[in-house]
């Protein structure tokens, strides 16, 4: 038998920071040498930072960013060898890792398989590896290389480095958030690993990245598929293992999938040759996941954290309506960046209700975050005055409603000029599906914080949160009553909706499942609501383009997922 002793280093990297990430290379490294680790494995491009996007045309950082990797690298000088993905220029680009010890870069390695779906657009940037997939041997034990995307595939790079001689494989990852990805991932690790009986060692990139949260949750699987240790989702960590490596040929010759055509060995770079196995191994640790809701709150809460830290700020400012959606947000913003740091501000108009105000305070005192209040009643007043000779002879509409909204808006971005806040949106996916909404109104901001949580989610995730708190955090009035944006008198939001349950439904065919209004009607919706509720979609696009970046939860986002042209006829 040989022991490698492994550690997998989740660390928030930030995208451009090479210096920054640099140091929380190194750290993390010593923190790995100190538990006596054999290898350090980090997620894909630490040095830069991921996704990298158009940066990487730019020569100088490419430049920059393999100066920084030779830091790293001049790091490695005790007995713990680091893989450690970054940017590699020349001829072309690739996204790779490098196998650093004794104080150089050993051996490099390219991504072969470059997604082009969902969020990604790495065939736009870089070139597929064509590298002969040399193994590295560590203290005896033969080390195949992979990055993300290479394991998904059941046909990729980690069946001809098994073939070639892999026992274990080591893979440098960047895995955005979405819900349910972990368990997706867990399956997929554990069944690569028994196809290929290897074991596997996945590390993943954690934090926060404009639209794109990271959930770490990094892995170790055994050859046959067993969990041998994960770490927490949404924290920085390093997880120390042992593999307890013996020849696979016994389960080979009983396991079909291990019935391989010969092939000859692969190259191997040795970096430490075998060391006799002393002392216990380290007691490795499985991290229970996350329950459905705890997860999306913790990425939303990671999320908002970091693209307020990342960018420079440290307060942020919400305007607070007494409604479930700028309630949530507060919440939220108060776990990511400190009560302290968050500033709500109450505007009541000729048409708030008393207890928006009231609920609006209450929830401010439970959080222990500050407010003050700004009636734009004079505001108001003075533009309806100021229109009146343009709207002479017309009858009051949703235009006079979104002058509220919009005097807000320009209230908060004031606000925001003078006192440095961040202001956070408020927006919810379903009003934004439908343009529910006022552009430069409520829409004006520079985060939008629950962009992808549908409004059933939103009430789902208040009462949890109340639920972990042991005690009414957010009132039960401001979760009870009916939604209104109380733009005019007794307004409710299902006088111009339909109910949030039936909505969310079939915007969830329409807009994340791609159904048309077609498909849509065959599962037994009304004709008439699916008609309008599809309309109101899509000519909303121009708007949803207008609005500030925000964190991604579902398999389907606006922004960087669902892209549809904003001049569109097709009806389908």
């Amino acid at each position: 038998m040989r022991r490698l002793r492994v550690a997998t280093c989740q660390i928030n990297t930030v995208v451009g920071d090479l210096k920054g990430n640099v140091e929380r290379i190194i750290a993390s490294l010593r923190e790995a040498e100190a538990a006596g680790a054999d290898v350090a494995v980090f997620p894909e491009m630490a040095v830069c930072g991921y996704p990298v996007e158009d940066l990487v045309l730019k020569t100088g950082f490419v430049e920059d960013c393999e100066e920084a990797l030779a830091q790293v690298a001049a790091a490695t000088t005790g007995s713990c060898a680091a893989v450690v993905g970054f940017l590699k220029g020349g001829r072309n680009i690739h996204n790779a890792v490098a196998v650093c010890a004794n104080g150089e870069v050993v051996t490099e390695h390219y991504k072969r398989l470059l997604p082009n779906y969902s969020v990604f657009d790495e065939n736009r940037y870089f070139t597929p590896g064509a590298d002969s997939l040399d193994l590295v041997e560590i203290n005896g034990v033969r080390c195949g290389l992979v990055i993300c995307e290479d394991l998904w595939s059941p046909t990729g790079p980690i069946l001809e480095q098994a073939r070639g001689g892999a026992e274990v494989i080591l893979c440098p990852n960047a895995s955005p958030y979405r819900q349910g990805k972990a368990l997706d991932r867990d399956i997929l690790v554990s069944t690569r690993a028994t196809d290929n009986s290897v074991f596997i060692v996945y590390a993943n990139q954690v934090g926060g990245q404009d639209e794109l949260v990271f959930d770490g949750g990094s892995v170790v699987f055994n050859h046959e598929g067993r969990l041998l240790a994960r770490a927490p989702q949404f924290e920085e960590n390093v997880m120390v293992c042992d593999l307890d490596v013996v020849p696979t040929y016994r389960k080979r010759r009983l396991d079909p999938r291990g019935e391989y055509t010969a092939t000859p060995d692969l190259p191997v770079t040795t970096i430490s040759g075998p060391k006799p196995v002393t002392g216990v191994p380290v007691e490795s640790v499985i991290t229970p996941m996350l329950n459905d809701y705890e997860e999306i709150w913790k990425a939303l809460v990671v999320g908002t954290r970091d693209y307020v830290h990342k960018n420079g700020f440290s307060t942020v400012g919400i305007a607070l309506s007494g409604g479930i959606d700028s309630t949530i947000v507060t919440a939220i913003a108060a776990d990511a960046v400190g009560p302290e740091n968050v500033n709500c501000v109450l505007m009541p108009s000729r048409y708030s209700s008393d207890h928006s105000v009231s609920d609006s305070e209450k929830l401010c005192a439970n959080l222990g975050v500050s407010y003050r209040t700004i009636p734009i009643e004079p505001a108001h007043a003075s533009m309806l005055e100021m229109l009146a000779p343009s709207f002479e002879g017309r009858e009051p509409d949703t235009t006079e409603e979104n002058l509220q909204s919009r005097i807000r808006g320009v209230m908060m971005m004031g606000l925001s000029n003078k006192l440095g806040w961040l202001i956070l949106t408020t927006g919810n996916k379903s009003e934004t599906s439908v343009g529910y909404s006022t552009l430069y109104g409520d829409t004006a901001g520079g985060y939008a914080v629950i962009k992808d949580l549908w409004k059933t989610q939103v009430y789902h995730l208040c009462r949890w949160r109340n639920d972990q708190a042991g005690h009414e955090l957010i009132p039960e009035n401001i979760i009870s009553k009916p939604p209104s944006a109380e733009l005019r008198p007794g307004q409710r939001d299902d006088q111009s909706l339909p109910p949030y349950e039936l909505l969310d439904a079939i915007l969830a065919l329409y807009v994340e499942n791609d159904l048309t209004g077609s498909e849509i009607k065959e599962k037994g919706y009304d004709p008439a609501i699916v008609d309008r509720i599809v309309r109101l979609v899509d000519i909303a696009e121009y708007k949803r383009r207008q609005n500030p970046p925000g964190v991604r939860v579902s398999s389907k986002a606006f922004g960087r997922d669902r892209r549809m042209p904003m001049t569109n006829r097709y009806r389908g």
